[in-house]
């Protein structure tokens, strides 16, 4: 390797290496003040949720139960489905 090439090529290199590792820093950074809103927002919706059941739990019996019956639905629907088409691939 030409040597006059070698110094401007390993300055590259440790620029490139230092702005690798601030991207890094930085990513996980934002990850970490994701990570926190996160649980602050699950958190909050928690306490809410609790507050909300011990002002109103009939309404909450009925939000519950309207949730879960929505849920099979949904997952007779999927069910339903899947059986067919495996009825499907069976016939000739």
């Amino acid at each position: 390797m030409n040597m006059s090439l070698a110094r401007p090529l390993g300055d590259a290199a440790g620029r490139l290496a230092d702005e690798a590792s601030h991207i890094a820093r930085r990513g996980v950074e934002s990850l970490r003040h994701g990570s926190y809103q996160l649980r602050e927002k699950a958190h909050h919706a928690s306490t809410q949720a609790v507050w909300t059941i011990k002002d109103e739990p009939v309404k909450a019996v009925l939000v519950a139960a309207a949730a879960g019956a929505a849920l099979m639905f949904l997952a007779s629907f999927l069910a339903r489905s899947t059986l067919e088409r495996r009825r499907e691939k069976a016939q000739p």
